[in-house]
């Protein structure tokens, strides 16, 4: 199946999602037998996103896509969701949201026989792709390349 690029996607509904008083933190088209395409709503508002707010979402994004005709005629399922409390770091915007805050960590190579652990998210540098946090006194960078997920630390307290 044919699909539009899912930048132009994501560039369209950007406007219904700053209307909506939310983020596009992500836009996944499957293919396959039953296709889909999947928004990821992502807010800093107290309560994150629910299912209402992801029903206006919804509700506003369908006529833009009828317009924009991302699958050019063929059948598609829209989904609109968030991402999750664990969601791992794609944008610049989610490492920066964290900064001072608990982050999980999963490297491709241990370091000091680690591969994962928890860290205090000190610093993001956007130019250089590297992170520099503190475990449990001990600070160091990483580089992204390093990092298979980085995420927030979920704490069930």
């Amino acid at each position: 199946m044919k699909v539009k690029p899912v930048q132009e996607i994501e560039e369209a509904l950007a406007p219904v999602a700053a209307a909506v008083g939310v983020e596009i933190y992500e836009v996944v088209f499957k293919q396959g037998k039953n296709p889909s395409l999947t928004v990821y709503l992502d807010t800093e508002a107290e309560g994150g996103i629910d299912l209402d707010t992801c029903e206006r979402f919804h509700n506003a994004a369908d006529p833009v896509l009828d317009e924009l005709d991302p699958t050019f005629g063929q059948a598609y399922t829209f989904n609109v969701s968030s991402p999750g409390l664990d969601r791992p770091f794609k944008k610049d915007r989610d490492f920066l949201r964290n900064i001072g805050k608990k982050v999980e960590l999963k490297l491709y190579a241990p370091r000091k026989g680690e591969k994962n652990f928890e860290a205090v998210l000190l610093a993001y540098d956007p130019d250089a792709r590297c992170v520099e946090v503190d475990k449990a006194g001990d600070v160091f960078k990483l580089n992204l390349t390093q990092i298979v997920k980085i995420s927030q630390a979920i704490d069930f307290d």
